[in-house]
């Protein structure tokens, strides 16, 4: 799926805004695909799911598919209109890092961003922070959040191995994205919110149903990253947090720990159950992963 056919809007609707969608989208209804939709369309290059109402009584529609921006022209006031693929400000965007790495915690960032600041963001050299040093992003780090307005969460692996039997990852990140962008977007309630997508809106929104308050006009986006400049600060931040955490575990334990999930972190392991024990193991690592199942195998 290309990112184009993954981008994906959700917006908050009055009944009055319901009925005119129905009304639009009638001709192409189809079955729905979930239990929490009232109304479902699909034609090419685009699908419409109506979400049923919340507590409060307020519906959410999310238009997805390669056609999204150009459909929901015309349910968005004026001043909320964003042209095809072009950034609106203020903008909160929100990104994760660690959920490759073995060792470490997860941590997610939301970062808000006017367009005034995108000379420092650009002067900085922000961009994916998969793709910037990760020697540079601790040097930036201190900068960026004390000039930048963000919030960060980090769940610590101990807790990760506490809650993932009860909740995936993904529902982990979903839970984790929405209180950073509720942190910024009850501050800056007219920003328009943009997320790196890691899975469809209607899952993303399933996994936050027992929420007692969600963050809902998201526009969604794989390599979000790389389009949205306060989506890639999110990402930055994120990373130097991530890093910083990597560096005191460093510091407790006395061992450089291996990032990703790759061999070298198979080999890493036994050496540092040889000097702490098992236990311990939980307390920097993700115990559901594969790596830790085959070194189990064997111990």
């Amino acid at each position: 799926m290309s990112p184009n056919e993954s981008n994906a809007i959700s917006l908050t609707i009055s009944p009055k805004e319901e009925n005119e969608i129905r009304k639009d989208f009638l001709s192409c209804q189809a079955e729905n695909p979930s239990v929490y939709i009232a109304f479902f369309a699909k034609k090419e290059g685009l699908s419409v799911s109506i979400y049923k109402p919340n507590k409060k009584g307020k519906a959410m529609v999310v238009f997805q598919g390669r056609d999204a921006q150009k459909a929901v022209q015309k349910y968005l006031p004026s001043e909320k209109r964003p042209p095809l693929c072009q950034n609106q400000y203020p903008q909160i965007g929100s990104d994760e890092v660690g959920t490759g790495d073995f060792f470490g915690p997860v941590c997610v960032c939301a970062a808000y961003l006017e367009e005034k600041e995108l000379p420092r963001i650009e002067e900085l050299g922000i961009t994916d922070s998969k793709k910037m040093n990760d020697g540079y992003i601790l040097e930036i780090g201190p900068t960026l959040i004390q000039e930048f307005e963000y919030s960060q969460l980090s769940l610590p692996n101990s807790r990760f191995n506490q809650i993932h039997g009860r909740m995936n990852m993904n529902a982990i990140k979903a839970k984790m994205h929405n209180r950073c962008l509720l942190n910024l977007y009850e501050k800056h309630p007219s920003s328009f919110i943009y997320q790196d997508q890691f899975a469809e809106p209607s899952l993303y929104f399933s996994y936050l149903k027992d929420e007692k308050n969600v963050v809902k006009n998201v526009i969604f986006h794989t390599k979000g990253e790389s389009l949205f400049p306060a989506v890639a600060l999110g990402s930055v931040i994120a990373r130097y947090s991530f890093l910083r955490k990597i560096e005191a575990m460093k510091e407790k334990y006395g061992l450089s720990f291996p990032l990703g999930a790759g061999k070298d972190v198979d080999s890493f392991i036994p050496y540092f159950v040889d000097k702490f024990g098992e236990k311990e193991l939980g307390n920097v690592a993700k115990l559901s992963w594969a790596n830790y199942k085959k070194w189990k195998e064997t111990h």
